[in-house]
């Protein structure tokens, strides 16, 4: 089951967090997203992410946007 979590902080940090997307393909689905919650400050891939294929991967992204850019 592919899933996409999402924290809001009350400074405008977002955290999303990726699970059950495979390989290079959770870039693909998160970057529509990230475009529009502004600049990724950290890509930090779990070990699943460089896990064999077979196996679910996922990873956490953490973005902040001012509320100015809303």
């Amino acid at each position: 089951m592919e899933t996409l979590e999402f924290i809001i902080y009350p400074d405008g940090r977002v955290q999303e967090k990726v699970t059950g997307i495979v390989g290079a393909s959770c870039a693909e689905v998160t970057a529509a997203i990230e475009a529009q919650l502004g600049q990724v400050l950290v890509n930090e891939p779990t070990s699943e992410f460089f896990a064999n294929n077979q196996v679910q991967q996922s990873g956490v992204v953490n973005t902040q946007t001012a509320f100015s850019d809303w």
